[in-house]
């Protein structure tokens, strides 16, 4: 899914913006590191997780107490995760660049490196202009 597929499907979702941000692979298309992403991740409020559970969102409790939500086969809320801060990247809302090396290194699969080293490649580029 590229970045205007999911745009769309947050459009779609027509949830408070300020209750969501991209994070993992959409944030890196988003903020223009990766062409496309097979799904989306997204943290969110304590607020819009209550709500996506009281609407019958299948619903996981994780080690840490907080929720993993999920909205049909693409989209997935992690409820409160968030690294650094969030970021307004064409009308929504995506963690930094900042966040988005913290999370990689705490998950520290083999893909998320291969990650790290495509974000620091990007900051690296684009810092250089």
């Amino acid at each position: 899914m590229n970045k205007q597929e999911i745009i769309q499907k947050l459009q779609d979702l027509d949830l408070p913006k300020e209750d969501y941000w991209l994070v993992a692979g959409s944030a890196m298309v988003m903020h223009g590191i990766r062409e496309e992403t097979r799904d989306i991740d997204l943290g969110c409020s304590k607020k819009l997780a209550d709500r996506l559970e009281a609407e019958a969102c299948p619903t996981e409790l994780l080690t840490d107490g907080s929720r993993r939500i999920v909205l049909g086969n693409e989209i997935e809320f992690f409820e409160n995760w968030l690294f650094d801060r969030v970021e307004w990247i064409d009308g929504f809302p995506v963690i930094s660049l900042q966040g988005l090396i913290f999370m990689k290194q705490q998950l520290g699969r083999e893909k998320d490196l291969a990650d790290l080293a495509a974000i620091k490649d990007y900051i690296q580029k684009h810092s250089a202009r």
